[in-house]
């Protein structure tokens, strides 16, 4: 058994992701028999961006990917999406910035949403290549994106991040949210509060893929 955790903030582990991560992670670790999980953390700030061969590869039907996998952002593709297959549990520590997600984390979801390797295309559209398993994502944001409130801002990472995962075969996607962290001392402690006892409702199980 083991987890993927992607960490997206600039921050790292200082972030309010980060930390709200970690609050995922010790229930997962709860929730499984045995010995703990393995957790491998990858820092989304420190990826390669798409290059010249990675973009012919994608545009090639013939995916010329294999006189070019040592190099640069394919090479780095490759590995990451051997990671991601490799784990039971995915969890994605980001933060919202201009009400989506930041730049970190689209170059991970470049690497790992890539045609021929985590999705086809079929006559009836596109196919996730990947087994399914739980995928948790710890967002922070610096205001309030969820409720009816009328300080609620737009949200286009949760869409965005539930549609693009499921291209390449993961559905079963939870979202936990700290909003509101730049509304001072007492909101933020609010809202972690809330966002922990969201965690503690939750049933993690033993939903993920068979090793």
């Amino acid at each position: 058994m083991s987890i993927l955790r992607i960490v997206c903030s600039p921050r790292g582990r200082a972030s309010e992701s980060y930390r709200l991560s970690q609050c995922i992670v010790d229930r997962i670790a709860g929730a499984a028999p045995g010995r703990p999980p393995a957790v491998m953390d990858i820092d989304a700030n420190a990826l390669l961006h798409v290059d010249p061969d990675y973009a012919a590869a994608l545009s090639s039907p013939l995916d010329p990917a294999a006189a070019t996998l040592g190099r640069g952002a394919l090479a780095q593709s490759a590995g990451l999406i051997q990671s991601l297959q490799d784990a039971r549990h995915l969890v994605i520590a980001t933060p919202m910035h201009n009400f989506t997600v930041p730049s970190s984390l689209k170059a991970w979801i470049d690497h790992v949403v890539r045609v021929r390797h985590t999705f086809r295309i079929t006559p009836e559209g596109k196919i996730g290549n990947l087994a399914d398993r739980p995928v948790y994502v710890a967002i922070s944001s610096g205001g309030e994106f969820s409720g009816d409130g009328a300080q609620r801002q737009p949200d286009f990472l949760t869409p965005y991040l539930r549609h693009v995962l499921g291209t390449i075969g993961l559905a079963d996607v939870t979202f936990f949210s700290v909003e509101g962290t730049a509304r001072g001392p007492a909101a933020l402690a609010a809202a972690r509060a809330k966002a922990e006892a969201d965690i503690a409702a939750h049933a993690f199980g033993a939903r993920a893929i068979a090793a």
